[in-house]
């Protein structure tokens, strides 16, 4: 469970990772084995989260469709006999964000009490925090990084080290300036899987015998802005065409104004990235069709 990764994104590659193996390994013995990167609560014990996929999914829900699971918290053995019938697909929902959220624009962050520390902690403490032995970029995996805020100051964050990653210079410029902590690592998970094939390649240049050569990677045509930012919309936030046609753009584009204002900042001067303006045109949608769930058509500030 990388760090990046909330219950329902990781609840879902497990499932996915279970189902391969069941396709492609009928009926062997399936152990799965979990390690998780960060995810501490206030206490210093696993969040929610991880202690959900560990104790509630993978004991809960996924046990019987393996042999052995190796975890964190202790390894735990399925009594029956393993299932062959994995379910392919799971339908989750964020428990943790409600209507309210949205149409407040509150901040959200990871931990209920958040260290009052008011230097940012050394890499040597953010790496230790991510058991790594040296704080590298954890999309790209270069060096030297930024200490990353999640939440940023400017917007209310703090220095508590569950609100930093470590990121080099280009994908800080690139990486959302807003108040939801989870919609930051979201975005971090999203521009891991866009750049697998850059650590794939610095994995093979280590190990050749052992890593395949990923091959060239794809080009992505720049594009202007807002091609850019669609592009987001569709790939991060799963918006489609109807999305774009059939939406009330001008109350729409009333709440995104909104939103920006209110819910994001800036860094490094750039006044407009496309991963904040992506975030906020989405929150912008989702803020106005809430509303027209309650029967209310107005835009709020």
């Amino acid at each position: 469970m990388r760090v990046e990764d909330n219950f329902e994104r990781c609840a879902q590659r497990l499932v996915e990772t279970v189902a391969f193996a069941a396709r492609t390994q009928p009926r062997k013995k399936r152990y799965l084995y979990l390690d998780v990167q960060g995810h501490k609560n206030d206490a210093g014990g696993y969040d929610r989260d991880a202690y959900e996929i560990i104790k509630e999914f993978l004991v809960g829900f996924l046990m019987p469709y393996l042999t052995e699971v190796h975890t964190p918290l202790g390894a735990f053995r399925n009594p029956n006999s393993q299932r062959e019938d994995v379910p392919e697909v799971l339908e989750i929902k964020d428990p943790d964000e409600r209507p309210d959220d949205l149409l407040k624009l509150e901040m959200r962050v990871r931990g209920r009490v958040q260290d009052g520390r008011r230097s940012r902690p050394p890499l040597s403490r953010i790496a230790d925090y991510l058991g790594v032995e040296e704080a590298a970029c954890i999309i790209c995996w270069s060096t030297p990084v930024h200490r990353a805020h999640a939440v940023p100051d400017g917007l209310g964050g703090s220095n508590d080290v569950r609100n930093f990653a470590p990121l080099c210079e280009e994908h800080h410029r690139q990486a959302p300036d807003v108040i939801d902590a989870e919609s930051f690592w979201s975005w971090i998970d999203y521009a891991c899987e866009r750049e697998a094939g850059k650590r794939l390649a610095l994995m093979h240049k280590a190990a050749p015998a052992l890593i395949p050569d990923p091959g060239p990677e794809p080009i992505r045509p720049p594009g202007t802005f807002f091609e850019q930012v669609k592009r987001e919309l569709v790939e991060l936030y799963g918006w489609v065409e109807s999305d774009f046609q059939g939406l009330a753009w001008s109350r729409v584009l009333d709440d995104f104004y909104v939103v920006l204002e209110q819910a994001t900042g800036k860094h490094f001067g750039v006044d407009r990235k496309v991963s904040t303006y992506a975030w906020a045109y989405n929150v912008a949608k989702r803020r106005v069709q809430l509303r027209d769930l309650a029967g209310d058509d107005t835009s709020h500030a």
